[in-house]
């Protein structure tokens, strides 16, 4: 395939080689633990370069080897390694460049597991956290210390929708030497593309919009340069491996990327709309919105939006938000997203340096494959609902 193809047809290649695989085009799960080398000499020669052969299950499989390739292609990454987790991939991204001793910026609308990496396993090593706020930009210069090693960013924030000025923290950032680790499950790394902004290692829980179907853990980071062999040796001394069905799951998965991403971006746009001119609703926290903080940055940076966004609703007893979610027929009361099908689930936010006030009364939305109008048919039976409580 041309190095020069566009992301759409590299979504539908990258990874398969049927002249490996006896014509079959899509590459096969391979169930492995133990690899026969054959004689001590080529033993030998495989073990030398781990990173480039297959010498054992957890080190990589055919399988995992074409999925991280087809997501390598889509990053424009000199490597991505997969992992079994969104979580896995964060820690080893993290863990791959700091000691005892170093300090690590986190942005203050993290996911929350990451806060618990920071707090309840980065401090038990001596790794101290200072919390950002995500609207900083440059300034965040002003918070860096002689120990610095890793800015953390994920925009837009998975609960606040918070988008941030990524080419402006990468510019402070690299002017001092700190790493830049971005979460960029939102834009699947198809709406954004943070190594080309710049960032040095980009993670997905690829669980979301690369599996597409809610039904397999999987984790993704994609390094150039002077990053790729930490992360590959922090991700093997921790044996962070990708089980083979996942791996060939999110490789499938990917393939409909597009036409799933641009369904569910049509779709959350069209309900979000309807949502912010409800007189049951304060905001919609939407980065495609004009009247969403972060507009404007958005649209310079992103190329599109999916199918995850946030609802402030104007203030409401919890028995009448517990009404409203409790009678939806199509969506699912759970966590995740990038599914096919749509989700709410009540915000939990957690803030230290900045305000987020508001968790009684925000839900987060995920609109999934279904018709739109059916959604707002049941959204809107919801606030009938919510009005009566």
């Amino acid at each position: 395939m041309r190095k020069d193809a566009k992301r759409d047809t590299k979504l539908a290649h990258s990874g398969s080689h049927p002249e490996d695989q006896s014509g079959i085009v899509n590459p096969p799960v391979y169930h492995a633990s133990t690899v026969d080398y054959d004689t001590v000499a080529k033993m030998k020669a495989l073990r030398e370069n781990p990173n480039d052969n297959f010498v054992y299950g957890r080190i990589g499989t055919p399988t995992s080897s074409a999925f991280e390739e087809a997501v390598a292609d889509l990053e424009g990454a000199d490597r991505t390694i997969a992992v079994g987790s969104g979580l896995a991939a964060i820690s080893a991204a993290m863990l791959a460049f700091v000691g005892a001793g170093d300090h690590v910026l986190i942005c203050d609308s993290a996911y929350t597991p990451t806060r618990n990496l920071s707090e309840n396993f980065l401090k038990r090593f001596g790794v101290e956290t200072t919390y950002y706020d995500p609207h900083i930009g440059a300034e965040i210069a002003k918070l860096f210390q002689d120990n610095t090693k890793v800015i953390y960013t994920e925009s837009p924030g998975s609960h606040t929708f918070e988008i941030q000025d990524v080419p402006a923290i990468v510019g402070a950032a690299h002017k001092a030497g700190i790493k830049v680790v971005m979460d960029n499950t939102w834009a699947a790394s198809y709406f954004f593309k943070p190594l080309d902004h710049g960032v040095d290692v980009s993670v997905q829980a690829a669980t979301k919009y690369y599996v597409g179907h809610s039904d397999a853990m999987v984790g993704t980071i994609s390094m150039r340069g002077d990053t790729v062999q930490p992360v590959i040796d922090c991700v093997r001394v921790l044996g962070f491996n990708i089980a083979p069905d996942d791996a060939y799951l999110a490789l499938r998965g990917m393939r409909t990327l597009s036409v799933r991403l641009k369904r569910h971006e049509k779709n959350a746009l069209k309900v979000a709309e309807w949502l912010a001119e409800r007189p049951e609703i304060d905001r919609v926290l939407h980065p495609a919105l004009p009247s969403c903080p972060g507009h404007e940055i958005w649209k310079r940076d992103f190329t599109g939006s999916n199918g995850l966004f946030g609802v402030v609703f104007k203030p409401a007893s919890e028995a009448a938000m517990a009404a409203f979610i409790d009678g939806l027929e199509l969506f699912a009361l759970g966590g995740s997203w990038g599914g096919y099908e749509s989700l709410v689930l009540p915000t939990n936010v957690t803030r230290t340096v900045t305000k987020w006030s508001e968790n009684a009364q925000s839900i987060r939305f995920h609109i999934g494959l279904e018709d739109p109008d059916d959604l707002i048919e049941d959204i809107e039976a919801g606030l009938k609902r919510l009005t009566k409580s």
